[in-house]
């Protein structure tokens, strides 16, 4: 046989084990990138960190400063109490926007897109999440507070409020996903769930009362 086939011969047969050999190696390596990676998009491009020199201005800044007359996002006043839950360094007391069945109506919808995972239904922190946390028993999980509990019922709304826009302890802003109008309906909405669980009885009908067993009658 002469030389030259054997030589092909041995070049294919390397060549034919090239395609295990690059399997082999993508099945055991890591890479912050996709196996297959045709599509660029923006991964891949000129572009400048935070503090960096940029030359194309002035002031040689890659970060930008706010242009002139640049207001908070939905917001033309960040004192307005509103926007804040805060009048004159206190807690509002009385929702400042007008209290309506819709209103009440979209803060249930809202409230069962952002809240309930974690607080339940019924606003008793049972929510799936937060159910599926207790199970785990990893001892990071910090249980969502009931809306029932006399500490969340004897706080103003305007504190409801700023629990929604910015977080308190364990739990995360929303302010950033939920518009200042559904933040106030979530709040009435719970107002509604905190009284439908102690509603006086004084404040039933006459119909009403006489179907309450006699442990609650007054």
């Amino acid at each position: 046989m002469p030389g030259w086939i054997r030589s092909v011969a041995l070049i294919l047969a390397v060549a034919a084990l090239l395609p295990f050999a690059f399997i082999y190696k993508a099945r055991h390596s890591q890479s912050r990138l996709p196996r297959v990676h045709p599509v660029q998009g923006m991964d891949n491009q000129p572009r400048f960190k935070g503090q960096q020199v940029n030359p194309l201005f002035a002031d040689t800044r890659a970060d930008r400063p706010y242009p002139p007359g640049t207001v908070p996002q939905g917001s033309l006043d960040a004192d307005d109490a509103t926007h804040t839950g805060i009048r004159d360094g206190r807690w509002l007391e009385s929702f400042p926007v007008p209290l309506t069945e819709t209103l009440v109506r979209r803060g249930q919808q809202r409230f069962g897109i952002y809240c309930t995972p974690c607080h339940g239904l019924a606003g008793y922190g049972d929510g799936v999440v937060a159910v599926r946390a207790d199970r785990l028993q990893e001892g990071t999980w910090v249980p969502p507070i009931s809306f029932h509990d006399p500490t969340v019922l004897a706080r103003p709304v305007g504190h409801l409020f700023n629990t929604i826009t910015n977080g308190i302890r364990t739990m995360p802003a929303y302010g950033p996903q939920v518009t200042v109008a559904d933040r106030w309906a979530i709040v009435a909405y719970v107002r509604a769930l905190q009284l439908s669980q102690h509603a006086p009885v004084a404040a039933l009908t006459a119909d009403e009362r006489a179907k309450l067993t006699p442990e609650v009658r007054p």
